[in-house]
Formats: structure tokens, sequence, C-alpha cells
């Protein structure tokens, strides 16, 4: 049996600390079940839309520093067929005073669970959203902000989590929708950064690499990927056994809901049964208490971990196409890690840069020391503003391909 020492017992105090509780279930008035069929029309464009209030608290004192209004659009999933996503479109009541028109933030959520209640867009009705302070601070900066749920959170069906071209696909057209959302007052055509941290780093790559195809028409000026989990088998090697391990019953999830080819549920025993039929239901603060420390190869028939499958076809083709850094970012990109970060290696963010850099990228990759991943987030969200700051100013990004 694997004991917890201190500095495990900190760190999953930590992230009990960021990550939100899902124990209500959500209500669902209608507003996230998609139309069947959807809607004809492309991808970022707003099936429906309702004003909501984003709080930044529990007790619902305080709320963002401006108007939010709930939305679900049009996007596509991993293999490019249509579907529906939710998320939120923020507009600051602070007045744009920079160059040009006011500029919007494609912000990529942390993780926040595999449940619907988890989805942000619900979570920021309850105070409980972990992204909301971050949200507010880029509010207060006169940016728009868009919000996206990801596939499958919130929306029927299992959440496609850590699935690259879904999630980049969630996140480009949560962008056009804010701008196609005439309520939400925003330019039409405005500039465009993407960001986001852990799940969300991985996402806003995801975006930054297929901008160019699949988003021609946004002008977007930077991306910045912190912490990105870049390649999902590593990842699972990583955490199995640690205080994160329910998170690779999370991308086990994600990759089933994504392609069919994979299929894990006949190597499971009944406790592994029980596992996944329990996180689905679970936020993110849930699933890490239960599980901590638990190993994946107890869940197995054959007592092997779950990465032994993932070296076998068809997994390893499917985990081939999800790793982040073969295909060349046409933005400029902001890449930040921390070498001591406890959950995403710091080897996965800066493999991720360097591939980027042999493409021919501007990427600047910064490496900081602090302690675990949750703390990492904070000390990298300052200077990753100011970075999306220098974009809308038109000040030229700098590049250090070649010295990381």
């Amino acid at each position: 049996m694997r004991h917890r020492g201190p500095a495990a017992a900190l760190t999953a105090v930590l992230v009990a600390a960021l990550l939100t509780s899902g124990a209500a279930q959500a209500q669902d008035d209608g507003f996230y079940t998609p139309p069947s069929p959807l809607p004809a029309g492309r991808g970022g464009d707003v099936i429906r839309h309702e004003k909501m209030d984003f709080y930044l608290d529990k007790d619902k004192k305080e709320k963002v520093p401006g108007s939010a209004q709930r939305v679900m659009y049009r996007s596509s999933d991993a293999h490019g067929q249509p579907v529906a996503v939710t998320g939120v479109v923020l507009t600051p009541s602070r007045p744009w005073t920079g160059p040009g028109e006011r500029p919007l933030v494609a912000w990529a959520s942390g993780t926040q669970g595999l449940a619907d209640q988890c989805a942000p867009s619900r979570k920021a009705n309850d105070g409980t959203d972990l992204e909301a302070k971050n949200i507010a601070k880029l509010m207060e900066r006169g940016y728009g902000v868009a919000l996206t749920d990801y596939q499958g959170l919130g929306t029927p069906g299992n959440h496609t989590y850590v699935i690259r071209a879904a999630e980049g696909h969630a996140v480009l057209d949560s962008a056009r929708a804010a701008q196609r959302l005439r309520e939400a007052g925003l330019p039409e055509h405005g500039p465009v950064a993407i960001a986001g941290y852990s799940q969300g780093g991985g996402a806003s790559a995801a975006a930054a690499e297929l901008a160019g195809e699949y988003a021609a028409d946004l002008d977007i000026k930077g991306a910045y990927a912190g912490a990105p989990p870049a390649d999902l088998d590593a990842a699972a090697r990583h955490l199995d056994g640690t205080y994160a391990m329910a998170l690779v019953g999370y991308a086990i999830v994600g990759l089933e809901a994504a392609d069919p080819r994979v299929n894990l549920q006949p190597a499971l025993n009944e406790k592994g049964k029980k596992f996944f039929a329990e996180i689905v239901r679970q936020c993110a603060k849930d699933s890490i208490r239960k599980y901590a420390f638990q190993r994946s190869k107890n869940y197995t028939i054959d007592g092997r971990p779950v990465a032994d499958y993932m070296t076998e076809e068809p997994w390893l083709s499917v985990l081939n196409d999800q790793r982040l850094g073969n295909r060349r970012p046409p933005v400029p990109t902001l890449v930040m890690h921390s070498r001591l970060d406890d959950m995403v290696a710091y080897q996965q963010g800066r493999q991720m840069a360097r591939d980027w850099c042999a493409l021919g990228a501007t990427v600047q990759f910064r490496t900081m020391i602090t302690p675990t991943h949750v703390l990492g987030k904070k000390a990298a969200t300052p200077y990753a503003f100011d970075w999306l700051q220098d974009r809308f100013e038109g000040k030229p990004p700098r590049s250090n391909c070649g010295d990381f």
C-alpha cells in the first residue's frame, strides 16, 4: 500500500482548494438539450442564448464586472461532424481604451469534471466556477471573454476530455459565437487571443494548431498554453498511482467518447467498472478525493495498468493523433510550465514547444520553478495576461526557440 507523505497531503489540499465540488445535481430547464436536428449553419453560429448571472463567490455577493450570456453554439467534434456546445459570453462594463476594437479572449477552462453539473456555464451561476477570478481579471482589462463548456460537458453525451480536435474546435467556435452574438455588443471582426492552463492549456494549444485551417476568419493575435497535457500516454503513466489518478480515468472516458475504435470496458474488473461508472457522474474535486493514490492495474482483469493498453492498437494510433506539437501554430504562442509541476510533467510542455519551434512557429517558452500544478497556475497567470496585452497592443512577439 502506498502511503501519503506530507508533500502529497499538501498537494491534495491545494488541489481541493482549487477544484470545485459537484455534489449538487444540475437542473436542466431544457437549455442544454440541443435541437434535433441541429439547424444548418457554420461553426460558431449561435443556436440559443439567454442572460445569466455569473458569480465570483458561493455566497453570490459579487458578480463579474459586466454582463453574461449563456450560449449554445454550433461546433465540430473530433471527426468534423456538427455538434452543439454550450458556454458563456461575457462583456465587460469597462470601456476599451486600448488601440483598435475591443479584444476578445477565448478562455479554455481547466479540469472541472465529467458530469454535466460541472460545466463552467452551470458553475458560473453557482459562484463555483474555478476560472471565475481569472475571467474577472480579463474583463477588468476591458476584454470580452468567451468561455466554452467543451463537447459533452453540460450537453448530452460524455465529455471528450483532452481530445485535441474536439477541444480546439470548441474553443475557436466559442470566439466566433461571441463575435456573432449581437446582444454581447462585441466587435464582429475584432482581435482575438486564446488562453488556458492545464486541460485548458492543452485546449488552447490545440486551438492554436488548428487556427489556420479551421478558423482563418478569426483575427487571432496569439495563444497562451499553460502546463499543457501534450502527450496523453506520458500523462497516464505519470498520474497513475498519484493523488490525481482519477484524471487517468477522465482521459479514457474522453478517448472512448471521441473514437469508437477504443474501448477499455472488456478489460475491466468489477472494481474498474465501478470506478468508470462513478467518475462520469462526478466533478473533479470529488473524483480526486475518492480515488487518490489508486492504481489502474487494480481495475483490470489481467492486472495490467491502463498505460500498457495504450501501447497496442487501436489505442496507439488514436493516442498519436492526440499528441500536441505535430502541427505548426500559425499564431504567436506562449508556453509556460513549472519544473516542479506534480500533475502535468514539465517535459510535456517543453517538448511541445520544441516541436513547434522545429516546425517554424513563433514560440516563447518560460520555465517556472513554482511547486505544484496548482500554484504554477497562479504564478503563470500575471505574466500570461501581460503577454496577451502586448499582443493586443501590436507589440512584436519574441521567440526563444533554441534556448530551452
